[in-house]
């Protein structure tokens, strides 16, 4: 099984990376095979064809499963975020991948962002999303146990969902 991570927040190392990371971990019982911190693609993701974009794109695609991580910008997943998505193929670029959306924010507020918005477009691009998304309250996520709570209940559906 390949794990990948993507952090969709204009911060690099942001706690939204670190969560992320965190997740795989749980759901994994290992580090993530690959980290893709989307702020370090730069300008090419304003354009088609950037080498390091492709390759970005072509790990995740290849991966058995991906976290998809976001900060809550305006309510929703970051522009950030969204362009990375549209380099994928619409109804195949995440083909075979088991995608999971996690969003982090301020307050409860946002709860139902992950799945009310970010899995749609994991979905449209042919993402499985088996899983419910994951929001955490970006200043307790690493003190609460919402995260560990969500990865021993889901970690037997990945690991089934990613057999090989």
């Amino acid at each position: 099984m390949t794990t990948t991570v993507v952090a969709g927040n204009p911060k690099p190392a942001s706690r939204t990376l670190d969560a992320g990371q965190r997740l795989a971990e749980a759901l994994t019982g290992r580090p993530a095979d690959h980290v893709i911190d989307v702020v370090e693609l730069g300008p090419g993701l304003l354009g088609w064809g950037d080498e390091t974009v492709s390759r970005a794109v072509e790990t995740v695609g290849a991966s058995s499963l991906v976290v998809f991580a976001s900060p809550t910008f305006k309510a929703t997943y970051t522009g950030l975020l969204k362009l990375f998505l549209d380099q994928f193929a619409g109804g195949t670029g995440l083909r075979g991948v088991v995608s999971v959306p996690l969003m982090l924010g301020a307050g409860p507020g946002h709860a139902l962002a992950p799945d009310l918005l970010l899995k749609p477009v994991l979905s449209e691009l042919g993402g499985t999303c088996a899983l419910p998304g994951l929001y955490l309250i970006d200043s307790t996520y690493t003190e609460d146990s919402v995260l560990t709570d969500y990865a021993a209940r889901w970690a037997p559906t990945v690991a089934a969902l990613t057999r090989s």
